[in-house]
């Protein structure tokens, strides 16, 4: 989110955001593609895992990213090994482990003040990753995140949903180096 720019402009020389919005979590504005109601409902609308057993999250956590991942993104491979490294380095309580892993992190953002209509301000050269698949922020919010941000580049990753998958590492490795030149 490019909130700590806002408020912290000394301290970010520049900006990548991936797979994100325009708007914090909460309510969408009415200009902006919502969350896919169907995805939602897989991800959220079923059982929890035991986040105290690792091969019950790691399970829940690939099916999560498959959900999310498009038609080219998803490995399971990767996928299972990202997920073991989140539980491995959590704490072993379930508060911690459902801090850790995506789904639950939105409840502990503080979505106070909008940042939004201060896009404008933002004067650090800005990259945004942008899978053109997302169920879950679809793609035109990262266009619209692109298009707020003064001199912003857009990288539109074809067949991909959330996240920076294997497969897109040439494609994003190139654009960062460039970005960060």
């Amino acid at each position: 989110m490019p909130v700590v720019r806002l408020d912290r402009p000394d301290q970010v020389t520049s900006l990548t955001l991936v797979s994100t919005r325009p708007v914090a979590p909460g309510p969408v504005d009415p200009d902006l593609p919502e969350h896919t109601p169907e995805v939602m409902e897989q991800l959220f609308g079923r059982p929890e895992p035991d986040w105290a057993d690792r091969n019950s999250v790691v399970d829940h956590m690939t099916r999560s990213a498959r959900l999310t991942s498009g038609s080219g993104g998803f490995n399971e491979q990767d996928v299972r090994a990202a997920a073991g490294s989140v539980f491995d380095r959590a704490g072993r309580t379930a508060k911690a482990q459902r801090a850790s892993h995506f789904g639950s992190m939105f409840a502990a953002i503080d979505c106070q003040p909008r940042w939004r209509e201060r896009l404008g301000e933002i004067t650090a050269p800005t990259l945004v990753i942008h899978g053109d698949e997302d169920p879950f922020f679809p793609h035109r919010n990262g266009v619209v995140l692109a298009a707020e941000i003064p001199g912003a580049t857009l990288l539109t990753l074809p067949g991909i949903g959330q996240g920076v998958p294997r497969v897109t590492w040439p494609a994003v490795v190139d654009a960062l180096l460039r970005h960060t030149s």
